[in-house]
Formats: C-alpha cells, structure tokens, sequence
C-alpha cells in the first residue's frame, strides 16, 4: 500500500509520514534523499533524526531512489521526500542543458517515478512531498522546470497510491483512499 503525504514547507508533513510509519510496525527504513550542503540542512536532518525511533534503519539515496527502493527488506519503507529529490536530479543538469531543455527533464522524471511506483508494489510506503501547485509561478526556468517536474512526480505517484494526505499547519487531511 503507498500512501502519499504532500503539504507545504514546513506544514508538518514529515512529522505525520513518521506517525504512518510508526503506526505500519517497527522495522522501517527511512529513506532520505536530502544532501546536507550547509548547517541549515544540518539542523534540519538533526531534527528528522531526533524524532525517528533508534531502530530505524536510515538508507540515504539522492538520486537512483527507485533502485534502493528494491534492496529495501524491512516491510515498511518511509521516503522523504520526493521534492528534494526531484531537486537532486535538476542540480545534475549542466546550464547548457537547462538552458535546452523543452519539457525532457519534466519527461523523465515523470518516467522515474512510474519506476518508484513499481518498486514500491506490494509493500508498505510512506512517501513524502512538497506540495508545489499553492505557490506562483516561479520566474526563473530552472525554477519553472522544478515545479513542473515535481507537479508531474506527485500527480504519477497520487494516481498510484492508495492514500493521500495534505497537511496544513500539522493537521492532516485525507485527500483520497
């Protein structure tokens, strides 16, 4: 069963995937897809660490997270999130091919995460997302090829899940299932 956790920055999202996940069993492996570059990410990645029980195992993959995603054995798999994946996968383009691209990026992510979403079949997945369609639209292309890329990944993975939850300010609310 996937079950889709989406919601603005800081609006409590992963706070309520880890509840999910906790509440599925104890043997979880909590995939995290974010690259501390800077001490605001250390910070951020000490307080995901301090709320997540000891017996966690931790599988960090920035980037080929549909392959990590098979190895997984523990019957309960926790991904966050998607959005600073799809970050990951934008910031391995050069400039030339930002500069270039027509929609492929978007494309292939969108293919990428059709491939998340068969690694994920029968097991149990908490997967965690930013919800990008509340903001404007940004004005720099590199900004506009995120969010459509990351607007592509959600909607691939909600059509595919079984639940969808949005949260707002820590509440959760369900969206579908």
């Amino acid at each position: 069963m996937i079950r889709l956790v989406t919601g603005g920055i800081r609006s409590g999202k992963s706070k309520y995937a880890e509840e999910l996940a906790h509440q599925l069993g104890s043997r979880v492996c909590y995939v995290a897809t974010g690259v501390i570059t800077d001490q605001e990410m250390e910070n951020r990645v000490k307080r995901h660490q301090q709320r997540r029980p000891e017996n966690w195992r931790v599988l960090e993959e920035s980037v080929c997270l549909a392959e990590s995603v098979k190895q997984v054995k523990e019957p309960v798999l926790l991904i966050d999130c998607l959005s600073t994946w799809t970050t990951n996968r934008l910031m391995e383009l050069s400039p030339e091919q930002t500069d270039a691209d027509q929609g492929e990026f978007e494309r292939k992510m969108g293919e990428e995460a059709g491939e998340l979403v068969q690694a994920l079949q029968g097991k149990e997945a908490v997967i965690v997302t930013s919800e990008t369609g509340l903001g404007g639209i940004q004005v720099s292309k590199i900004g506009r090829m995120f969010q459509d890329a990351l607007g592509t990944v959600n909607q691939k993975v909600a059509a595919s899940a079984d639940e969808v939850w949005m949260t707002v300010a820590g509440v959760p609310w369900r969206v579908k299932g």
